[in-house]
């Protein structure tokens, strides 16, 4: 995720945005022309990108860890220092885990949903 976040003062901020997209390839040619944004990529299936100021990433529907959704979703990622007390916060305030705790390059994250059904994630270290 952003390598600026990874500290207390970023601690349950915003710090990346993810894409559920059709084709990953066809997305960063369309963002890459639009706003210039650099890209990595991590398989076929993902790819982050930079805009200068915030991070984020294309993920292909369909692939494992995409949104039940298909194209189109959005996921907004949290930064936390502490991944399992930011679970707890989040079952303690109403939410669901919809997708436990796993492993992705640079750290771990879990998905869940608000009271009002919008898909959100966590990540940390």
């Amino acid at each position: 995720m952003s390598a600026d976040a990874t500290n207390e003062n970023n601690d349950r901020r915003i710090d990346y945005i993810e894409f559920t997209v059709r084709d990953v390839a066809e997305a960063k040619s369309f963002y890459g022309a639009v706003f210039g944004w650099k890209f990595e990529d991590y398989g076929s299936d993902y790819a982050s990108f930079h805009d200068g100021r915030l991070a984020g990433g294309f993920i292909a529907e369909g692939s494992a860890d995409a949104l039940s959704a298909g194209a189109g979703g959005t996921l907004v990622v949290f930064y936390a220092t502490d991944l399992a007390a930011a679970q707890a916060r989040v079952e303690n305030a109403g939410g669901r885990i919809v997708k436990q705790a796993f492993e992705f390059p640079g750290g771990r994250r879990f998905h869940f949903t608000d009271p009002s059904g919008n898909a959100l994630a966590v990540w940390s270290e």
